[in-house]
């Protein structure tokens, strides 16, 4: 498949004109453009989960999120972030509290409630396939995630519309506009499962430092005011979540470090 034979459709179609290099993700395909003199960001969806996230983004309207310029089949033509701040720069260079602030406010508006149906979701109990097939097999912490998951599953609260995949590099600097999310996933459930994303993310080489996990647990919990108790819970669930999908990737190194950031909040618990 060429870069021709995806964009060019789109380009045409929106009168956009290359303005940078492609970007290639496991689900998508994107190249900067301009349409007229404004700066945006072509996304073209490979897989059914990107396809879903680019009807979210259009739903959420530019409201804590990149604005929608235009959405038809696989393409979305959104928004393009101009600004130069990021926020795994600044959580690693002694700014994480404030790093983390701004994504749960990015959060907050997200989950706010909008006046129209939103597109097709998936709840959070099929979501979870992943960490009951690794309990089956692995057991130890991963049953311990997977019954702590089952409890928050049963009785969930404060459902809304959830990001899914809410990390540092999914909130960029829009500069006038602000911190803006990206690259949502199509599911529902408690408010707590995206805030948790904040603690465990992978990416953030200090997520298993035990002193920032704990001042950071402190933090989103005040930031989005949730109960510290519910939210650990929710850390501990979804880092046993994420470590069983980076099992399933091959990946034993970073499954390590979601199962070390779960016995961090598992002791927490336990105290």
């Amino acid at each position: 498949m060429t870069e021709d034979s995806v964009f060019g459709p789109w380009l045409k179609r929106w009168a956009l004109l290359p303005d940078g290099q492609p970007i290639i993700t496991p689900g998508s395909r994107l190249l900067p453009v301009r349409r007229g003199d404004t700066p945006a960001m072509l996304k073209i969806a490979i897989d059914d989960e990107e396809k879903f996230g680019n009807l979210l983004m259009t739903w959420w309207d530019g409201d804590g999120a990149a604005r929608a310029y235009a959405q038809h089949g696989d393409a979305l033509l959104m928004e393009r972030a101009m600004g130069q701040r990021s926020l795994m720069h600044m959580a690693l260079n002694g700014q994480d509290d404030e790093a983390s602030r701004v994504l749960c406010t990015a959060l907050a508006r997200l989950h706010a409630p909008r006046p129209t149906p939103a597109p097709p979701l998936v709840g959070l109990v099929p979501w979870f396939a992943s960490l009951r097939s690794a309990a089956q097999r692995q057991g130890g912490r991963f049953s311990q995630c997977l019954a702590t998951a089952e409890v928050l599953l049963a009785e969930p609260q404060d459902v809304v519309v959830l990001h899914g995949d809410m990390h540092h590099d999914n909130v960029l600097d829009f500069g006038a506009r602000g911190w803006l999310a990206i690259d949502p996933k199509r599911v529902t459930g408690e408010r707590g499962f995206d805030y948790a994303n904040l603690i465990c993310n992978p990416e953030l080489p200090t997520a298993t430092n035990p002193q920032r996990f704990e001042r950071q647990v402190k933090v989103v919990a005040e930031a989005s005011g949730l109960e510290q108790r519910r939210l650990l819970q929710w850390v501990l669930a979804f880092a046993g979540l994420s470590a069983a999908w980076f099992l399933e990737d091959d990946d034993a190194q970073a499954a390590q470090g979601q199962l070390q950031v779960a016995k961090l909040a598992a002791s927490k618990l336990d105290a």
